[in-house]
């Protein structure tokens, strides 16, 4: 997939472009599912597959107190875009200047002009322009005399114990309410953090006896607080482990942390940018009275998320 950061790198028309638009958080299987059917058309006119994001997303411009976090930072979302077999990919700066464009300049000078826009596939809620005027009715009035065809997607319904239909709103629901494994059916994978292993505070192999990768996570949204069955991802390899994320009330610390132990694991992990993938929460955080009952806890906690990653 070719990467395009800026419109000005687009010298000529693609060919026969069928172009999806949206901010695509998540990547979650609605969102697959359109690319899918750009793809499939692309290739039924011999066409250019093409999405089109923005960096960053237009509700840290637009909506500027409490922006929900995103699900997927941007190197993740093109990463998971890119495995889907899109052939270009347009990542549009968005600033004030941007969201002033009408959608009369964004579809005959960026779609129809510049990429050479033939199809649009588009979710049935979408809408771009100055006061989001470039709906669904706005495109297909102007598709005749732009010479273009517009394709409307139907919603994702959910195919598992969670109501309603697939959207990035429902991805950010089940991650912060610790239902990762309800997040499978919205994602089609694990939900995933990044980070990098920092130093600790040299308790959990020295006090506990399960030595454990401090986390710096970059990602937004964070599971609920609690113990979670995990497989990570490290230049060594792919490893189980158990993850806790919470603030350590059994020392009082009141310092948020993601700190990770990986079973069967003896290398070091400092400094490395590793993948947390989040399988199952086990239980939530809990104080306990001493360091033994909380090691005896940790040993459970191993074995419970051994059955559950027994299969991995």
């Amino acid at each position: 997939m070719n990467v395009i950061n800026n419109l000005k790198e687009i010298k000529q028309p693609f060919i026969n472009s069928v172009v999806t638009i949206g901010n695509f958080d998540g990547v979650h299987k609605g969102h697959q599912a359109i690319f899918h059917q750009v793809i499939e058309k692309a290739e039924s006119i011999k066409g250019t597959s093409v999405a089109i994001t923005f960096e960053p997303h237009p509700v840290k411009i637009l909506k500027k107190n409490d922006p929900p976090p995103l699900i997927t930072l941007y190197e993740q979302k093109v990463e998971l875009i890119a495995k889907t077999g899109l052939d270009i990919l347009i990542c549009i700066p968005f600033n004030k200047e941007f969201a002033a464009i009408s959608a009369d300049q964004f579809l005959e000078e960026i779609l129809v002009k510049k990429i050479g826009t033939r199809a649009i596939v588009i979710g049935k809620d979408y809408s771009f322009g100055k006061n989001r005027k470039g709906n669904i009715t706005y495109l297909t009035e102007n598709a005749d005399r732009l010479g273009y065809e517009v394709i409307v997607t139907d919603w994702i319904p959910v195919k598992y114990n969670i109501d309603g239909r697939i959207s990035s709103t429902r991805v950010r629901e089940v991650v912060m309410d610790g239902k990762v494994e309800d997040a499978v059916a919205l994602l089609g994978r694990h939900y995933q953090i990044r980070g990098k292993v920092l130093a600790g505070r040299n308790r959990g192999g020295r006090l506990l006896g399960f030595p454990t990768a401090n986390i710096n996570i970059v990602d937004e949204l964070c599971p609920k607080t609690g113990v979670y069955a995990v497989t990570v991802e490290c230049s060594d390899g792919h490893y189980k482990g158990v993850a806790n994320i919470g603030y350590s009330p059994t020392f009082d610390d009141h310092v948020f942390t993601i700190e990770v132990h990986l079973l069967d694991f003896n290398n070091d992990l400092y400094g490395q940018d590793i993948r947390v993938n989040f399988i199952k929460r086990i239980r939530d955080e809990k104080k306990f009275s001493n360091i033994d009952e909380l090691a005896q806890q940790i040993q459970n906690d191993i074995i419970s998320g051994r059955k559950i990653l027994s299969h991995f």
